[in-house]
């Protein structure tokens, strides 16, 4: 498999993925409204990890937001982690760069009061 984006460049793709709904534990414990782009992210994770497609890859699946700073990256993350929690996993693995960026991420993850706390202040299943 090249990309995963490649599995919905295609008419058929986009109709199914405008059906896919984001479930309520993501939408309803994210601090932050969601933005276009990020919900369609949000859709293309939930299809994959939902569906059997030819093309899927095999687990765990290694994916790259490739975005631009100040996007909503960080949200995104927040909002899978969260999905993945619903089913099941507990432990997420961060790789950064800097020591800022760890410091920054932990901060948001973390402390509610912080100012681009990422999640609600109390997590609804």
């Amino acid at each position: 498999m090249g990309f995963l984006y490649e599995i919905f460049n295609n008419p058929i793709a986009k109709k199914t993925l405008a059906q896919v709904e984001i479930p309520n534990w993501i939408s309803d414990n994210l601090k932050f409204k969601q933005r276009p782009y990020q919900i369609e992210a949000f859709k293309r994770y939930i299809y994959l990890d939902q569906e059997d497609l030819e093309e899927k890859p095999k687990k765990p699946y290694h994916l790259l937001y490739n975005m631009a700073t100040g996007s909503g990256k960080t949200l995104i993350m927040a909002g899978l982690m969260l999905h993945l929690y619903q089913k099941g996993y507990r432990n997420f693995l961060f790789f950064v760069n800097s020591n800022n960026i760890i410091r920054k991420t932990k901060d948001n993850f973390l402390n509610p009061q912080a100012s681009k706390s990422h999640l609600s202040g109390h997590l609804i299943d």
